[in-house]
Parts: C-alpha cells; sequence; structure tokens
C-alpha cells in the first residue's frame, strides 16, 4: 500500500515486526511514562516534559515515546496534536522509516480507542501535516519518510487503504487551492475532474463550455465569467455508488479562478489571494474523489461553477439586470458580491435530480471572515435534521463549523426595486455574510445548506489552502452511506 504526492512515496505495512527505522510508542500520559521510565532507566524526577499535554514526546535511543495526553480528555483533537507533533519531529531529525507499535500499547487495549478508526485518522493527519507544495520551485525537496510500519493484532489494511484515498482526495484540494490563476483556470478545473471518470466505472463527468452553459439558461453565471478572456466551466460529476433508486447528494463548488472583484475592484493588497476563490469547487472536487475511491454505497453529483472575475470592456456593470436561470431577475449592485450569482443558477440546476439534500461550499464573503475568523466555517441551514448530521460530521472531523441566522429580515434587504432581488444587502456591511446566504435561499426548494469557508480555505500557518472542511463533507456522506 502505497501514497504518491508529487515527487514523494510512501510505503504502509503491516508487519509482526518493525523494521530499522524510529519505533514510536503511542499512549495515555501514566502509562506512558511508565513505559518509558522502565525502557530508558531514567528516574522520573528527571522527566520535565508535560506528558499530560497531547503530542509530548519522549525519546530514548531510536524509540520515541508519543502521549495521547489525559485518558478523559481524549478526542478528534488528539488525534491532531499527536499526529502533528510526530510530523514535526520526524521532518527536523528527516527520518525516513517509521515503527508504529499499536500492539503494545495499553491505549488500544480497552473500548477507550477503536484502533481502525484511530490509524485511518492518525495516518491522514500525519501525512497532511507532512504536506508541501513546491511546483514552482526550481530545487525539489520529497520528503525524508519513505515508510511506516504498522505493528498491530488487527487487520488493519482496509483503515490503511482508506486513508490513502482520503488523503488522495485531500491533497486534491489543497493543491488546486495552492496553483497559480494562470495554471488552476476554468479549463483546468474541467480537465481535473474529467480525469476522475478513472477512478472507477461508477464516475461520470460532464464538462460544459460557454455555449451550453448559455443554453441552460445560465445568465448570472455568464455575467460574472464575461469580463475574462478565460472561457467559463460547469462541472457536472455523477458517482453512483448506491441504489439506483436513492436520492443522490449534491454538493455545489464555488470555482472563481480569481477574483479581481470585477469593475467594483478589489484592492491591490494581497489580491494574490485572490486565487483561494475558488476553494469551494476545490472542495467538492477532493470530496467526491475521495467519495468515489472509498466506494461508498451512495450516489453523490457534484456541480462546479468555474470562470473569473475580471474588469474589462466587456464586463458585468454595477447597475445591469440579468436573469438567473430560475427565471428572477437580479440587479448588480456590485460585481465583487459575484460568488452568489455563479451559485444560484448552480442550485437551482440541482433541483433537477430531486436530491436528498445538497449543501454548497465556497469562499463567499469577507463578513463571515469578520465573524467567525479562522475557528470555523459559516453554517446556514435550512432543515434541522441537516444541521444535526453536519454538526456530527464536524465533531467527528474535528473542524468547527458555526450555525448561523437566515432571518426573514435578511431576505428583506435583497429585495430589489428595479429587479426582483439585489445582489448585495445595501452598503454598509451590515448583516454581509447572512444576506449573501439568504441570496442563495431564493433559489433552493429541498433541504440546503450553505458553507461559508472564506475564512477557513486558506492560512498563514499552512502556508496557503488549508483543505477546510474536506474532512466535514466526507463525514457527512459517510454516514449517510453506512
Amino acid at each position: 500500500m502505497q501514497f504518491k504526492f508529487k515527487h514523494s512515496k510512501i510505503a504502509f505495512s503491516e508487519k509482526s515486526k518493525g523494521g530499522s527505522g524510529f519505533n514510536v510508542l503511542i499512549d495515555f500520559a501514566s502509562q506512558l511514562k511508565t513505559t518509558y521510565i522502565e525502557a530508558s532507566k531514567t528516574d522520573k524526577k528527571f522527566i520535565t516534559e508535560d506528558t499530560s499535554k497531547a503530542g509530548t514526546i519522549l525519546v530514548h535511543a531510536n524509540n520515541l515515546y508519543l502521549s495521547l495526553g489525559e485518558k478523559d480528555k481524549y478526542s478528534a483533537a488528539t488525534v491532531l496534536a499527536v499526529a502533528s507533533s510526530l510530523a514535526r519531529f520526524i521532518s527536523s531529525k528527516k527520518i525516513d522509516e517509521l515503527n508504529l507499535h499499536f500492539k503494545d500499547s495499553q491505549a488500544f487495549a480497552g473500548d477507550e480507542i477503536q484502533l481502525p478508526e484511530f490509524t485511518e485518522q492518525f495516518l491522514v493527519e500525519l501525512v497532511n501535516s507532512l504536506y508541501y507544495f513546491d511546483e514552482f520551485k526550481s530545487e525539489k525537496n520529497p520528503l525524508a519518510l519513505s515508510k511506516v510500519n504498522i505493528l498491530s493484532n488487527l487487520d488493519l489494511s482496509k483503515s490503511i487503504n482508506d486513508a490513502i484515498s482520503l488523503l488522495e482526495g485531500l491533497f486534491i484540494v489543497r493543491d488546486l487551492g495552492n496553483n497559480p490563476p494562470n495554471v488552476a483556470t476554468p479549463t483546468y478545473l474541467g480537465n481535473v475532474a474529467k480525469d476522475f471518470e478513472k477512478i472507477n466505472k461508477n464516475v461520470n463527468a460532464e464538462i460544459l463550455a460557454e455555449k451550453e452553459i448559455k443554453e441552460l439558461g445560465m445568465n448570472t453565471f455568464l455575467g460574472v465569467a464575461k469580463g475574462s478572456k478565460e472561457e467559463p466551466r460547469f462541472i457536472k460529476l455523477e458517482y453512483k455508488g448506491g441504489k439506483k433508486n436513492a436520492k443522490p447528494i449534491i454538493l455545489v463548488g464555488k470555482g472563481i479562478t480569481f477574483d479581481s472583484g470585477g469593475i467594483s475592484l478589489k484592492p491591490g493588497a494581497n489580491m494574490d489571494d485572490m486565487k483561494y476563490d475558488m476553494c469551494g469547487a476545490a472542495t467538492v472536487l477532493g470530496v467526491f474523489a475521495a467519495v468515489a475511491s472509498l466506494g461508498l454505497e451512495v450516489n453523490l453529483i457534484t456541480l462546479v461553477a468555474a470562470c473569473e472575475n475580471m474588469p474589462s470592456g466587456k464586463a458585468q456593470k454595477p447597475g445591469d439586470i440579468v436573469t438567473t436561470m430560475a427565471g428572477k431577475t437580479v440587479e448588480i449592485l456590485n460585481t465583487d458580491a459575484e460568488g452568489r450569482l455563479i451559485l444560484c443558477d448552480a442550485l437551482h440546476y440541482a433541483k433537477r435530480f430531486k436530491p436528498e439534500f445538497v449543501v454548497d461550499v465556497a469562499t463567499l464573503t469577507g463578513a463571515c471572515v469578520i465573524a467567525l475568523g479562522s475557528a470555523a466555517s459559516g453554517l446556514y441551514v435550512n432543515d434541522e435534521d441537516l444541521y444535526t448530521d453536519i454538526q456530527a460530521a464536524s465533531v467527528k472531523a474535528n473542524d468547527k463549523v458555526w450555525r448561523m441566522p437566515l432571518f426573514d429580515e435578511y431576505s428583506k434587504m435583497i429585495q430589489g426595486n428595479h429587479a426582483d432581488l439585489l445582489n448585495i444587502g445595501g452598503w454598509g456591511g451590515k448583516g454581509g455574510s447572512a444576506t449573501a446566504a439568504a441570496f442563495l435561499k431564493e433559489f433552493v426548494d429541498y433541504k440546503w445548506a450553505h458553507l461559508d469557508i472564506a475564512g477557513v480555505a486558506n492560512s498563514p500557518e499552512a502556508k496557503g489552502a488549508t483543505g477546510r472542511p474536506f474532512k466535514v463533507l466526507v463525514e457527512l456522506i459517510r454516514a449517510k452511506a453506512s
């Protein structure tokens, strides 16, 4: 079992005994300290590291003791803390081989932790913490780590294979986000999606060009696209892993591959970050690839509206009125409120599939960043059961979402005088994230959730795209498939 990314390869093997690399023992704080003292013959008064903190490392010879912290504080966040701590250690020491001694750990002997689930989560978090993006660097630096040997009394092959599928999907998200906008164009996204047909026979991809998009009547989508020389693409991916008559789950992604703001031009400072305005599209594409690779028994459709938002002599202008695919008219007050304009046509298009539910994912508003920062994705949802399911997936994925309001007052703020709707709720920034969601709500008649990921999609700490909220959506779909 091998995970390949860029110019690195990591081979995962189940073995009865370890190889020549570093031996890693993972356990709860008290047991770990006892085991370390017995092995190293160190007096406990000389141990200064706080093993009650998850991720604390003790080293003796080529043996590494990794603390899960206190047993009563264990959660999905613990797995991230432990895996990222190990990743930092092996990166700094250029370690090429690890032996994970799960069978010797007391932590997995009881019922507190299910080892198959832990193994998958741990491997995903470990390798994700080692992610790098050097596609455009003249000097390449592949990972030193090339072997991970897993010692256990259980068959963990499914956990390892599932971890590889998840990592492949997660790295699609991060790579698409980190690619420069002169590479990750709408056409490029379409080509990536088309390649998903190679995953298995249950995948079908349809990539629509400008003429076909126009025939569908997606005028608000095309209104955003028309200022750029880059042609738009509408991507439809279908994975048929469930029963023939089972309603599909639909994911919709905002794919603005570069957002200058259009005629309502953004300030120049940090405008380079607007390459990340397609992270909603990147997320749903990565999730689709992972779900298909996992072979989940579910029907999934992914829709992506992809284009650039650029100023030019033919660009959409403030004051223009356009007709959506749904037939509603929209007055454009601000061309930099473009995400909702491409999403509304995609959301209306989704109705034809009679979905079980729809989740759209978008770096939609700066207002959501002001409200929630990078701690959580903003969640707007019109169904209580769907909210409960997403919240549960969020907890399992260790990636926070926070419910935001869909009050009628926000819908009133986007009612137009000269058209049915306004594309912003007025100037001054009042309720900017909520009025954007209220706009999208006008185009749905099914169970629906909107994730505003503007605050979480990229970060300085990740040196670019984070991959969030990939794991939330995977866990949501997994729960529906099980």
